[in-house]
């Protein structure tokens, strides 16, 4: 909105030329992100602990998480208010995939706002059954997978990490595939927010990360220097990642250890679909596995927990997901998640060094 005011006065006052550059928008975008967040972030803890909206423990959950019974959930909400409002503000909001973006996240927000309501209505950590959270997120996937298939000149062309001569296509099969990176990287996110501020760090370092791609995608010369797919108007995502890590950071100062508020489902789903929905935007969605190497590991330390207890009625981890199993160890719940934080960095790095190495 502010671009739309702002940005026709640069013919008669040149210093509003400045928000033509992408680099400048996102930076704006993030330090409008963290204020609203360090702004609004007691406040929405106050009304949460006023009308106990408190978190509901795991029974099958390490026994050490029942002191954290009670703590203001739902703070996820701090962290879309921040984004929408950054991205609405700063981005040029008629860009087709800032639009889809911010859809897709909002839509995700929404059934997990849904699973926490039923979880604070019933005073029990089972909120929506997994088949209907699973239809939902379906659903909102498949809509926007159909959109961005419909985009004129958007390509169904996958690109593989470390391989440049290697781009299968997809055809109509992207929808489904498309679906499967959405609904994928948010559960992942959502199985990895289980300690406080562990979620949140590998979520802005992945925003962080396609802060960048998004950059390089949607400019001309630069996809050609890098030999990656160009996309063209999708380096306005430049913000609303900015925006992601920015809000993610305002809300870590009051998710680390220990907690004053939890992220909750609304957060979790809603980020977690907003990164899957970017990694398909920028046509980097394979590369999404190694960004987000941290959610992927939770996820398969799932099923694998699964699988072995029901073929072989024996247990890999100690518990499921795999931080549950450190905690069991005896490794403290901060040097755990300071742990995870720095794989998800060497992850990002890894990640950012197959654009050039090709």
């Amino acid at each position: 909105m502010l671009y739309h005011l702002l940005y026709p006065l640069h013919t008669t006052y040149s210093a509003f030329n400045v928000f033509r550059y992408i680099t400048f928008r996102a930076a704006l975008a993030a330090l409008m992100a963290l204020m609203i967040s360090f702004l609004l972030g007691p406040i929405l803890i106050r009304s949460l602990t006023a009308k106990q909206i408190g978190q509901p423990i795991r029974e099958d959950g390490p026994s050490s998480h029942s002191a954290k019974a009670g703590t203001p959930t739902m703070g996820g909400s701090l962290i879309i208010l921040a984004l929408f409002l950054a991205t609405v503000l700063l981005a040029d909001i008629t860009n087709l995939y800032v639009t889809l973006a911010m859809a897709v996240t909002v839509g995700f927000g929404a059934i997990g706002f849904a699973d926490d309501a039923l979880k604070l209505e019933r005073k029990s950590s089972k909120g929506l059954t997994a088949r209907t959270k699973m239809l939902l997120q379906l659903a909102v996937a498949f809509v926007a997978a159909l959109v961005l298939y419909r985009v004129p000149d958007f390509s169904s062309v996958l690109g593989v990490p470390f391989f440049k001569n290697i781009r299968p296509d997809l055809g109509l099969w992207y929808i489904p595939f498309c679906m499967l990176v959405i609904v994928g990287a948010s559960n992942a996110v959502n199985l990895t927010d289980g300690l406080d501020g562990l979620a949140i760090g590998p979520v802005m370092t992945a925003a962080g990360t396609y802060a960048f791609i998004a950059y390089v995608t949607g400019h001309l010369k630069l996809a050609e220097y890098l030999q990656i797919p160009y996309v063209a108007g999708v380096g306005e995502l430049s913000i609303f990642c900015a925006a992601i890590v920015a809000s993610g950071l305002g809300f870590l100062w009051f998710n680390a250890y220990p907690a004053q508020m939890f992220m909750g489902d609304v957060g979790s789903l809603s980020l977690g679909a907003a990164l899957g929905i970017v990694a398909a935007m920028t046509k980097n969605e394979i590369l999404l596995v190694i960004v987000g190497g941290v959610f992927v590991i939770e996820a398969l330390s799932v099923i694998f927990q699964v699988l072995s207890y029901k073929l072989r009625r024996k247990r890999v981890f100690l518990m499921a997901p795999i931080h549950h199993h450190y905690e069991l160890k005896g490794w403290p719940e901060p040097q755990i998640i300071v742990r995870f934080w720095i794989i998800s960095i060497i992850c990002s790095l890894v990640a950012l060094s197959t654009l050039k190495l090709r």
